[in-house]
């Protein structure tokens, strides 16, 4: 048993020991549908904090000839998977944490070199009948043991994208390129890996690493096609948990839900952890690493993209197109390279059918508006963000005009003179004003009702007689009286059918030519 090669199951052991522990041990049974096939190369990538590490650390103890982790699956649900015992530790494995190995290193040019060397002395202490005196590479050792035994290998690379994130164009990515074409592109070495495995948070970068990793299929935060369940938790996972923890689960999926993949809710598994082990709502994930993630990108001001991160804040969705990035630290050249940049690093979710991208929970929402107050160029965004805590209040008081004259602000900040009579901007303004909201409510557009579609709904998310349920409806060039007779008329508090208690219906309208917005605020109790 090594460090590097055959490992044992002391990593997986301690996640087990753990007080929460979701099996995720079904993915064991997606791979081996690819162990010794043409396709036998994947690429995993995922947010921070998702799961990686845990995932290779199961896979070492799995396949990993290194120990005998029978009694550790017998548990799981891997072993009722009809392949479970097909390749339980019966294939030498090759584990290389990519990240763990550049921080360690003193000098950081000759960190592949001394990798090489440590791993070439497991080698030589595990098989001491085979030569090893002429190999120059771990793809070298590899063959030698092949050629020899016939023996054949997994290998994985944990954060096999740090290089790329942290060195693009220096003479250690130079040399980090060979290292991956001496593994994953040679002919010869092919027959003798069962399985590769690479974890990252970005994707495969699409110029020059491209020809050392494209035959990896490739399964992303945009689309992890048939492993969306492995990544992440999932909300089947997420319910058991708050009930045993005695946790709301209405407000951890408003806090920590929001990352859709394949018919799947998918949870930030790190924040979930957390927020049972505490009982509380907090920040957990954005601790872990920082804001300026996000200001590092948007102080470029890219054409449209001010716009577009006042509407997500305000919880909307925006265009994006995901196709364009190259998945680099160095090639944006659009919005749409940013936001997706950011959909990897988890910052924004990503909708596959609509093409949208959008913030995804509460707790993501806090790291924007943190990283909003940093930028000048958003002093404004931030002015309205902290005021608008106390236009609820009024809301909840019926003043109408202290809504108006908020809307009057909002408007003008969140469009473009070209867009400012659209109808959508005026359900964007009012969706800033009120972003405060978010923090107690789930916010649906155009909600069918008895007989029609009201504009915004708000309904709280737990039952609170301090947080009324609100029914507004826009208009333009029209009367906030007519307004509020739309809403009655038409029923629109049937829309909340489940829903007993205070309701405020907010009528707002805007005149055109003045650019100018009147409010009514009218009681329900239902």
């Amino acid at each position: 048993m090594g460090i590097y090669l055959n490992p044992g199951s002391v990593g997986f052991k301690e996640t087990l020991a753990a007080d929460i522990y979701v099996d995720k041990s079904m993915l064991i049974s997606e791979l081996n549908k690819f162990v010794d096939k043409s396709n036998k190369y994947i690429c995993v990538s995922r947010p921070r904090r998702f799961g990686k590490t845990i995932a290779t650390n199961m896979l070492c103890a799995y396949y990993s000839k290194g120990c005998d982790s029978r009694e550790i699956f017998d548990k799981l649900k891997i072993s009722k998977a009809k392949n479970y015992e097909k390749y339980l530790n019966k294939l030498n494995f090759i584990s290389i944490d990519v990240a763990g190995e550049y921080q360690n290193a003193g000098d950081k040019d000759q960190m592949l070199v001394k990798l090489t060397a440590k791993v070439k002395k497991e080698f030589m202490s595990q098989f001491p009948k085979i030569d090893f005196s002429l190999c120059e590479s771990i793809a070298d050792c590899m063959l030698e043991v092949y050629a020899a035994t016939n023996e054949t290998f997994v290998i994985i690379l944990d954060e096999y994208d740090c290089l790329v994130r942290n060195n693009f164009d220096t003479h250690l990515f130079a040399d980090y390129l060979e290292f991956l074409n001496g593994l994953f592109k040679s002919n010869t070495l092919r027959p003798a890996i069962s399985l590769a495995y690479l974890t990252g948070i970005l994707p495969v970068v699409r110029d020059r690493v491209q020809s050392k990793l494209n035959n990896f299929r490739e399964y992303t935060i945009l689309n992890a096609y048939e492993l969306a369940e492995f990544v992440g938790f999932t909300e089947q996972e997420v319910k058991p948990l708050c009930k045993k923890y005695k946790v709301d689960f209405a407000q951890c999926k408003k806090e920590y839900d929001g990352y859709s993949q394949n018919g799947y809710e998918i949870y930030n598994p790190e924040s979930v952890v957390m927020c049972m082990e505490t009982k509380e709502f907090g920040n957990f994930w954005g601790k872990t690493s920082t804001y300026a993630v996000i200001t590092d990108r948007l102080k470029h001001n890219y054409k449209g993209a001010k716009e577009d991160v006042i509407k997500m804040i305000a919880g909307e969705e925006v265009k994006v197109d995901v196709e364009m990035y190259l998945n680099t630290m160095t090639d944006f050249t659009v919005k749409d390279d940013v936001f997706t940049y950011l959909i990897h690093l988890g910052y924004l979710a990503y909708d596959k059918d609509k093409e949208t991208c959008r913030i995804p929970n509460r707790e993501v929402r806090k790291e924007w508006y943190r990283a909003v107050a940093a930028m000048p160029d958003y002093s404004k965004t931030d002015e309205i963000i902290k005021a608008s805590e106390e236009l609820l209040e009024q809301t909840y008081l019926k003043n109408s005009a202290a809504v108006a004259a908020a809307l009057d602000e909002t408007h003008i900040h969140v469009t473009s003179n070209r867009n400012y009579n659209n109808e959508n901007a005026l359900a964007s303004a009012v969706y800033i004003a009120f972003v405060h909201a978010l923090n107690y409510y789930n916010c649906f557009k155009e909600l069918t009702t008895g007989k029609g579609f009201a504009d915004l709904v708000y309904v709280p998310v737990e039952k609170d007689p301090e947080h009324p349920a609100m029914i507004f409806e826009l208009k333009h060039n029209q009367s906030t009286g007519k307004a509020l007779q739309q809403i009655q008329s038409k029923q629109y508090f049937e829309a909340l059918d489940n829903y007993k208690g205070h309701l405020l219906f907010v009528a707002i309208n805007y005149d055109q030519d003045t650019k100018k917005h009147e409010c009514e605020i009218t009681e329900w109790e239902k």
